[in-house]
């Protein structure tokens, strides 16, 4: 396959793709090990990009369909990616929209990851309609590779200088969204995917009070408060797990909502805060 791409390469173009060279563009001392995944069913295209992004330092991950691509960006969290439209399962239109709506809570997808969609649909129309679903970028095919490449290391740059979603301290607890882990006082705590949503939303700001209300929209997706008892629920369970040392986590603000901790904690967390 590769003697075949640097053929094709060698003779110029072949199915969208402007081929200029195949020749790694940055020295190993200068790779920053960003992961890309490359969401594309075409075979020829797939493995043009794959190789040559990894022949210019990037790691890289592969998908021929937008399940796969969807899959990829919930468990292994790429640093960018680059979306094909015309996919055989969904449009790529509706990748983008599962990225951009996600909660980035609840869901594992990462909401700000940076789009690129590199497709042959060329029209005034695809191009804003892949704006307008969250595409960051827009590259039509036949492209040539040395600017796609420079298309990436921008997008890549912006990224860097996005507010990342690291691991939260409160005292000795400590969540890793991408990751889901959940540890205190060092020891795992296992918790369910509405269980740890929850949690992520408190830990991020410990001592604010978040109202029923917008924890239920959030998390549950709930347009009205009503009369559920989901989140009480929810809340009971997670302040059982939390409460194995006898310390009291996921304080109840009667008749407004939920914080995750009380006033004994406030200054120890305010304090692993500026020394993290």
């Amino acid at each position: 396959m590769n003697a075949m791409l640097q053929a094709l390469a060698d003779f110029g173009t072949f199915r969208g793709a402007s081929f200029g060279f195949l020749l790694p563009h940055r020295s190993m001392n200068d790779i920053d090990l960003s992961t890309i995944l490359v969401v594309e069913d075409d075979d020829i295209t797939r493995t043009f990009l794959a190789d040559n992004l990894a022949a210019d330092g990037y790691d890289l991950l592969v998908a021929d369909c937008a399940a796969v691509g969807l899959s990829l960006l919930e468990r292994k969290f790429p640093d960018l990616a680059l979306v094909d439209l015309g996919l055989p399962d969904s449009s790529g239109f509706e990748l983008l929209r599962r990225v951009r709506t996600s909660d980035g809570v609840a869901s594992r997808v990462d909401p700000d990851t940076p789009l690129l969609v590199v497709s042959g649909r060329a029209s005034e129309l695809d191009r804003v309609r892949g704006f307008d679903r969250g595409a960051d970028d827009y590259v039509c095919k036949p492209f040539s590779y040395p600017e796609l490449r420079g298309r990436v290391a921008a997008l890549l740059r912006r990224a860097d200088r996005r507010p990342t979603r690291g691991r939260l301290r409160a005292g000795p607890l400590e969540v890793d969204p991408p990751s889901r882990d959940v540890r205190l006082h060092g020891e795992r705590v296992i918790l369910s995917a509405k269980e740890f949503a929850l949690l992520r939303a408190l830990v991020s700001e410990p001592t604010r009070v978040f109202t029923k209300e917008e924890l239920l929209r959030s998390i549950w997706g709930y347009r009205s408060r009503g009369s559920t008892r989901t989140l009480d629920s929810h809340a009971c369970r997670l302040r059982h797990k939390l409460g194995t040392h006898g310390e009291r986590w996921v304080v109840n603000v009667w008749g407004v909502g939920y914080r995750l901790i009380d006033a004994p904690l406030a200054a120890r967390a305010q304090e692993d805060r500026l020394t993290a």
